[in-house]
């Protein structure tokens, strides 16, 4: 069942005996946690709920809260976290668990209790008992992580729903700066969706100003400048983050890392691959492969192997000691650019 389907379910308090909610989108976990607990007025000082951690906590105590019977209510409400037992992780301090216990009580729920596993992981182990058994009786929720298009359209979906406008720049700018991650995007969103309370708009300069960029998403920009050959911007860009205390090695390694995704990229291409092959070859985030396949079909191959090449070089003279960090990596960026 996908998130929408299962959200309105639980709104319309159709419930089932037990849920297994897979995937590792923690913004998408909340949503249904909070959806569960908003539906049956709980809070989590309440007699009918209780939430259980099974890398602390026993199968033996979960069951028993399951067994119990409502007090003042019609149901009972329990959270399980961290359920390894599903998968093939050990956990040398975790509890002895009674999974034949569970397994029985799986095949025979009580109708009024609503057990609800968070399974926070790619994957389950299906070659496990209790794996099967559990996806077999209760109802599975699928909160894998979104992809672009995806995260896109929730925002959008978002968006309209608030009746805010976000311009096409700044939409582009903030799928960036978060990397079409929809629990960044959702975090982020809130700051934005204040700022907007009024005029119901936001601005590429809005974003830019309630966003933070992550090293990362600098040195992309850095990295664009010297491909771009705009020594004014990438020296400005570099004194600022060595002003807020980043390192010119630190700096450099990922400028190396950033130079390394778009020259594998090239080569790629040139052999023929599509984006969704590259993205599997290099095991990169597939938006980060994206914008790496729109960056590279500007370049030529020579000249990322050269930059590489004498990336590669600097490292080898910084980490030697053999020159100034600092004067090394500005006397490439003016070579560069």
């Amino acid at each position: 069942m996908n998130v929408q389907n299962a959200l309105q379910a639980i709104h319309d308090q159709d419930f089932k005996a037990s849920y297994l909610v897979l995937g590792t989108e923690k913004y998408l976990q909340k949503q249904i946690r909070q959806a569960f607990i908003e539906s049956l007025q709980l809070d989590v000082d309440d007699l009918n709920f209780a939430e259980f951690d099974m890398e602390e906590d026993s199968v033996d105590a979960v069951i028993d809260e399951a067994e119990s019977m409502p007090f003042f209510g019609d149901y009972r409400l329990v959270f399980v976290e961290n359920p390894f037992i599903l998968t093939a992780e050990k956990k040398t301090n975790a509890p002895e668990h009674d999974l034949d216990r569970l397994i029985s009580y799986l095949k025979d729920p009580v109708t009024s209790t609503i057990l609800v596993f968070f399974a926070n992981y790619e994957k389950l182990d299906e070659r496990k008992k209790i794996s099967k058994q559990l996806k077999k009786n209760a109802e599975v929720i699928d909160v894998a992580p979104m992809n672009e298009g995806e995260v896109r359209r929730f925002l959008q979906q978002t968006l309209d729903n608030e009746a805010i406008t976000m311009s096409r720049d700044a939409f582009e700018l903030f799928i960036r700066l978060t990397d079409a991650n929809l629990t960044k995007v959702m975090g982020e969103l809130q700051k934005l969706q204040l700022f907007a309370a009024q005029t119901k708009q936001i601005s590429k300069n809005d974003v830019e100003a309630l966003v933070p960029k992550s090293l990362e998403d600098n040195v992309f920009d850095l990295t664009n400048y010297v491909l771009k050959g705009q020594t004014k911007e990438a020296l400005e860009l570099y004194e600022d983050l060595h002003i807020q205390g980043e390192e010119t090695i630190k700096i450099n390694a990922i400028l190396i890392s950033q130079i390394r995704l778009y020259l594998q990229t090239a080569i790629l291409l040139n052999l023929g691959y599509q984006q969704g092959n590259i993205t599997k070859s290099l095991n990169v985030h597939p938006y980060r492969v994206k914008l790496a396949v729109q960056q590279v079909r500007k370049m030529d191959i020579q000249t990322l192997t050269r930059l590489y090449d004498e990336l590669i070089e600097n490292d080898y003279k910084i980490k030697s000691g053999q020159r100034d960090k600092e004067f090394l990596f500005q006397l490439f960026l003016l070579q560069e650019t």
